[in-house]
């Protein structure tokens, strides 16, 4: 589904309509009440915001960020930083942020959530 499909079946359902069928939900359905009517067309100017911002630009150098990791990148990744990369040196090498590279080491166990080295 997508965020416009979305949109659609809640603003038919704001109306009070079946977004199957397009026709009246029956009188005492809770979409009727004044509070789910409300909560609706809240949800679809939410939609209405959320498909209108940009998407963040990915960070310069970072261009694999948000990809999957293989398991061969993963390898690489852990052998490095077993070798002594720094989490800088490994990001630029795998055009990850710090961030994806520090979150990929403390999945790993090589570091602890709370003793990150970002630096």
């Amino acid at each position: 589904m997508t965020l416009a499909d979305a949109k659609q079946v809640l603003g038919l359902l704001a109306q009070g309509l079946d977004p199957k069928t397009g026709h009246a939900l029956p009188e005492d359905n809770p979409v009727h009440s004044p509070d789910v009517i409300r909560a609706l067309h809240m949800a679809v100017m939410a939609l209405d915001k959320t498909a209108a911002k940009p998407l963040r630009p990915k960070m310069e150098g970072a261009s694999k960020a948000g990809q999957s990791w293989s398991p061969e990148e993963d390898e690489q990744l852990l052998s490095a930083f077993d070798a002594g990369s720094d989490v800088p040196a490994l990001a630029k090498a795998h055009e990850r942020s710090r961030g994806g590279i520090t979150s990929r080491l403390i999945r790993h166990g090589r570091l602890q959530a709370d003793r990150r080295e970002d630096a």
